[in-house]
């Protein structure tokens, strides 16, 4: 993330000192923009904001390890919630913190270029939504980091404010929990459907054009569509099979939130 991070900064209205522990993270940026990393605690000790490309497990640990190093004023950004909402962060009153994350491009859009139809991730070459929390500082603060945030996960569109305790919400138990475990449970299931005889690559198109049109009818992409009354009948039987009753209400109960919060930073 650093030298992603890093390369979207290259040549913007901001000036960069790079900080890397390690020399292969210190050649690996060289390598992609040409910049040498400089002296941690002069970088801190001069810093306006402080951008922390870092695991979200770590974020607690390291910014405990650096808070006495940066000037009152100073703001703080963080790629994840886990470790603020979890109230890992070290308590000073007289610094900022901002959280931001990407949503990543969205599987309905206009992109044609093959460059940006295949960046997955986002802040290449294929516009993306970005999500912004004040956690606490100054309101003119807001405007500064989300203009940060909007150069390093460039291209973006719309950039939502939310509140940590929301964003907590989103990643991880809207995106990870809910969403990347029915990913994979997709995926589950065509392998399922292979192990029975379909062949793989029948299995595979067949989900993935299935899931083109059924997204866009579930969220209203495709406002005209319309489930038929047999794929109708088939959810109603199996929505008592696949989920335990409750569950929404369970993965996102504000304590389970915070358990799930948590336990990333263990």
């Amino acid at each position: 993330m650093g030298v992603r991070l890093a390369t979207n900064l290259h040549g913007s209205e901001f000036q960069v000192d790079h900080v890397e522990i390690s020399d292969e993270g210190r050649q690996r940026l060289k390598d992609a923009i040409g910049a040498a990393c400089v002296d941690q605690d002069r970088a801190l000790g001069e810093a306006d904001v402080v951008l922390m490309a870092v695991p979200d497990r770590l974020i607690g640990k390291i910014a405990h390890g650096f808070i006495g190093k940066v000037r009152p004023g100073t703001a703080i950004i963080m790629l994840d919630a886990a470790a603020p909402h979890a109230g890992e962060l070290p308590v000073r009153d007289d610094v900022t913190y901002f959280v931001t994350h990407p949503c990543h491009p969205p599987i309905f859009n206009d992109e044609v270029e093959p460059a940006a139809k295949n960046d997955f991730f986002g802040g290449i070459a294929a516009k993306q939504h970005i999500v912004c929390a004040l956690m606490q500082g100054p309101e003119e603060h807001y405007a500064l980091c989300e203009r940060i945030a909007r150069m390093i996960y460039k291209p973006v569109m719309r950039s939502h404010r939310v509140t940590v305790e929301q964003l907590a919400i989103l990643e991880p138990a809207l995106s990870e929990t809910v969403g990347a475990t029915l990913s994979l449970a997709m995926r589950d299931a065509v392998d399922e459907a292979e192990r029975r005889g379909v062949p793989r690559e029948a299995a595979v198109d067949f989900m993935l054009g299935h899931l083109n049109i059924e997204l866009a009818i579930a969220f209203g992409i495709f406002p005209q569509g319309r489930f038929s009354d047999g794929a109708l009948h088939a959810i109603e039987q199996a929505k008592p099979v696949i989920f335990k009753e409750g569950w929404l209400e369970r993965v996102f109960d504000k304590d389970a939130v915070l358990r799930s919060v948590k336990d990333i930073c263990k």
